[in-house]
């Protein structure tokens, strides 16, 4: 059995908890949907996650541009697909980078025990917006979500619109932030920061 028989026999066994990660999805969709694994394709060398010209670019592309062969190549998908079956959920996701980014940020402003509030508000060009902001204390309709030690307060109606979402931090040559991936934006302006 080859390499590639290997990694079809691995994404044939997948549940339907996400969709298949393949060697033809682009960087771009990859990206979009799986915002909690960009870290392992950067740890493979492959830095252009946020450029605009390996949007359209495959994994396999991206991967074998970066000098993998097809076996590594092979590799690199079956840890995306074993990562995203371990990761995600229909709920509300908080990546371990977003958590760790979360700590360092209330360290370095020496404002520990504090949590990130994320809302979704009225607003934008596409008409909703999300606001991410440090709070003491949770309210009675929040959520609390502790992820390896950092606090997210989310409340009641704003979780209702982040249903399988994601939220992650990105560091990329373009832009650094926390990012939301919102299965249930209809459409998102060209700013990024509003969707509808």
């Amino acid at each position: 059995m080859d390499a590639s028989q290997k990694v079809d026999d691995v994404t044939k066994g997948i549940t339907n908890a996400h969709k298949a990660i393949s060697k033809d999805m682009t960087i771009g969709d990859f990206v979009e949907q799986y915002p909690q694994l960009v870290e392992i394709l950067l740890d493979e060398g492959v830095h252009c996650v946020g450029c605009g010209a390996a949007f359209w670019e495959t994994l396999e592309e991206g991967l074998g541009g970066h000098g993998k062969t097809e076996e590594e190549i092979n590799d690199v998908i079956k840890r995306l697909n074993d990562a995203a079956s371990d990761t995600k959920t229909d709920e509300f996701n908080i990546t371990h980078k977003a958590a760790e980014k979360l700590k360092e940020l209330l360290k370095s402003k020496n404002k520990e025990g504090m949590a990130l509030r994320i809302k979704v508000v009225s607003g934008g060009c596409a008409g909703h917006k999300y606001s991410l902001e440090l709070d003491k204390e949770s309210q009675a309709n929040d959520t609390v979500f502790d992820v390896d030690g950092s606090q997210f307060f989310v409340d009641k109606e704003s979780l209702e619109q982040l249903k399988g979402a994601t939220v992650d931090y990105l560091e990329t040559l373009e832009d650094s932030g926390f990012k939301i991936h919102n299965p249930n934006a209809k459409t998102n302006c060209g700013c990024g920061k509003s969707f509808g």
